[in-house]
């Protein structure tokens, strides 16, 4: 069943406290897990192009999502149409993918850890050049639970984690393409320094 999407995230310099915040808030954790996620993409490498994200991800289940952006946006909050179904094998499901013409373009890695109050999801991202709060649910819950936790709505964050990348390999030369752990080794990673060209108040990805 096809949804849409609201979510908005921030950049978190200090994740222990937020995440005491969102458990005085009422929150309950479902667990933290570790990800990895194929971005995949087709022969003439269009979905890119076309703002769609076609994603396979393995965490403590397997999941296969298709993105896309609906005709009308925010500027306000990150909106994306969903699709999304659990699949039983990581590497069947890949290898249907590959059959079917599309190929793995890139590779992303990240911690989660999930909280839930009711109909609002608050995901403690852990990536590898830094940590981050997203926040999905609806529009006035997600402002309303962003204010409750002291967050700066103008320093909230719109762009996904492959677009805070590209940001961040251009600006630190980086050779790679894949968003891993160990590609990250020895590299120090100063995200305050780019900020303002991620964040809703700065220049908007």
């Amino acid at each position: 069943m096809e949804k849409l999407e609201f979510e908005v995230k921030f950049f978190l310099p200090d994740v222990q406290s937020l995440r005491q915040d969102i458990l005085d808030l009422g929150a309950r954790s479902r667990g933290r897990f570790f990800e990895r996620n194929l971005r995949f993409e087709d022969t003439n490498k269009t979905l890119k192009g076309r703002k769609c994200l076609l994603r396979l991800r393995h965490d403590q289940k397997t999941t296969l999502t298709f993105k896309s952006t609906p005709p009308e946006g925010s500027n306000q909050f990150k909106v994306l149409k969903e699709l999304e179904v659990e699949v039983g094998d990581f590497a069947t499901m890949n290898n249907i993918l590959e059959s079917l013409g599309f190929h793995c373009e890139q590779v992303y890695e990240k911690w989660r850890e999930t909280l839930i109050i009711e109909n609002t999801q608050f995901c403690l991202d852990a990536m590898p050049y830094g940590n981050f709060l997203e926040i999905e649910g609806t529009q006035k819950d997600i402002k309303q639970y962003a204010q409750d936790l002291g967050l700066q709505w103008g320093k909230r964050i719109l762009a996904n984690y492959l677009e805070i990348f590209e940001i961040l390999r251009k600006k630190l030369d980086l050779k790679f393409t894949d968003v891993t752990f160990d590609n990250f080794k020895g590299i120090e990673v100063d995200l305050k320094r780019y900020l303002h060209l991620i964040e809703a108040d700065g220049q908007q990805v």
